[in-house]
């Protein structure tokens, strides 16, 4: 809709009065950003004509967030998430620095009481799945090996669930392990399945509303740390999943982090002679190249 000139002075002059408002604001970084979001959220009002009922359902869709997000889930996250907020952060922070692994979204279902595991030992903790073997090695960005790097995984089973999606305050599905004196590290889990995200809530509410998929790749999640390095948080996923061309609903797949998952048939001898009854199995490898630090 074109405005007239007297329509556009107003709303110009609006805007003007609003950054004007956060001029005395001591701190300069503070003072950026809202100034900016100030700009952009205002030329954003601007530019679709947003009207008062449409102002009011987004305030009423944020509300509904906040009702729903507790302990166990953050519905902020997962909008964050769908909108490539999530994403975008990550990519203007995590600074490409020659052959560091590249970075991906926490997502929501990250917790505290990861349980500590051998090398070689199984995250699962009874969850259902194919069996998965797990190594790689933590280097630094000049091949130089990272002894004793601190490792966080975590997954969904195969039915699509985290642990802290049950009532049962359940631990399954995640742990965490040390690498050894050569950075080399190993584990079992499963072989991650594709899931959708919550989609009971407003975020969901909102994909179905623009006819967008509430699924993830399948994936592994990882936080690795090692000191004098930068966090790395990252997932792997698995090549030759359905979900890696029509878009993962979070917008976390990296080309980099697409892994060969190798199934085994039943009666495959496992790297480590474990007995899995005949089982079929698969194994995948992910070396980790940290980035310095600052």
């Amino acid at each position: 809709m074109d405005t007239t000139p007297e329509q556009a002075r107003r709303e110009a002059e609006l805007t003007s009065r609003v950054l004007e408002s956060f001029a005395a604001c001591q701190d300069p970084h503070l003072r950026l950003l809202m100034q900016a979001l100030t700009r952009h959220l205002h030329a954003f009002i601007r530019e679709v004509r947003l009207s008062e009922d449409e102002l009011y359902a987004a305030i009423e869709f944020l509300t509904g967030a906040g009702r729903i997000t507790d302990d166990e889930r953050q519905e902020f996250v997962l909008l964050s998430d769908v909108l490539g907020a999530s994403m975008q952060t990550i990519t203007v922070n995590d600074r490409a620095v020659g052959a560091a692994t590249e970075a991906t979204v926490l997502g929501p279902f990250r917790t505290e009481r990861a349980p500590e595991i051998e090398l070689g030992g199984d995250i699962s903790g009874g969850a259902s799945g194919m069996p998965c073997w797990v190594e790689g090695s933590v280097t630094d960005v000049q091949g130089g090996a990272v002894p004793h790097a601190r490792i966080e995984v975590w997954e969904a089973d195969d039915q699509g669930c985290y642990d802290v999606q049950y009532a049962d305050d359940r631990v399954a599905g995640r742990a965490c392990m040390t690498a050894d004196d050569a950075g080399r590290y190993r584990f079992w889990a499963l072989k991650p399945t594709p899931y959708p995200i919550p989609d009971d809530g407003p975020v969901g509410m909102m994909l179905r509303a623009v006819g967008r998929s509430p699924v993830r790749a399948p994936h592994l999640h990882f936080m690795v740390t090692a000191p004098g390095h930068r966090r790395l948080v990252t997932h792997i996923f698995v090549e030759g999943a359905d979900q890696l061309g029509s878009g993962d609903s979070v917008f976390g797949v990296r080309d980099s982090l697409v892994k060969a998952f190798e199934d085994q048939p039943g009666g495959t001898p496992t790297p480590d002679c474990r007995d899995l009854g005949g089982q079929p199995w698969t194994r995948t490898r992910f070396d980790i190249v940290l980035a310095p630090e600052g």
